[in-house]
């Protein structure tokens, strides 16, 4: 990305696609070229910025297409929430949700959704399926 290429601004989003090819390394040059990128935001040239939703499918690429494992799934996950010139909303969301992804063993947008409910003081939850939500810490499913 030259000068010019920040015309437009200095905040750019950063897509999933980016992420996954910086962790996985099969297509180098993209993978050089992630590296770069986020190399400039940590010294602050530029301001990155992603979402949770991001965050979400990435979560489910490394389990559903790489396989990998929860433990490595929340290290990459991890890295990313917490990526230095990287703006993320919802950081501390994901991260808490991360922890009990593995702690838990509980799919991630359940713990995503019982973080962001503890956030918000809500402890219950009515669900059809009370597997997941019954093995997380202060939450409670309520049988309707």
């Amino acid at each position: 990305m030259s000068p010019a290429d920040l015309r437009g601004g200095r905040q750019f989003f950063v897509d999933t696609n980016v992420f996954l090819r910086f962790f996985t390394n099969d297509v180098p040059e993209q993978a050089a070229a992630a590296e770069a990128l986020f190399l400039r935001a940590a010294v602050g040239e530029i301001e990155l910025v992603t979402n949770t939703m991001v965050l979400v499918e990435l979560v489910w690429v490394f389990e559903s297409y790489y396989r990998l494992a929860r433990a490595d799934v929340e290290e990459r996950a991890m890295a990313v929430a917490l990526m230095e010139g990287l703006a993320l909303p919802e950081a501390d969301l994901i991260t808490e949700a991360l922890s009990s992804y593995v702690e838990s063993n509980v799919d991630f947008i359940d713990a995503f959704n019982a973080a962001w409910m503890r956030q918000r003081g809500v402890q219950r939850v009515m669900t059809f399926d009370a597997k997941h939500y019954s093995r997380l810490n202060g939450i409670e499913v309520q049988p309707f």
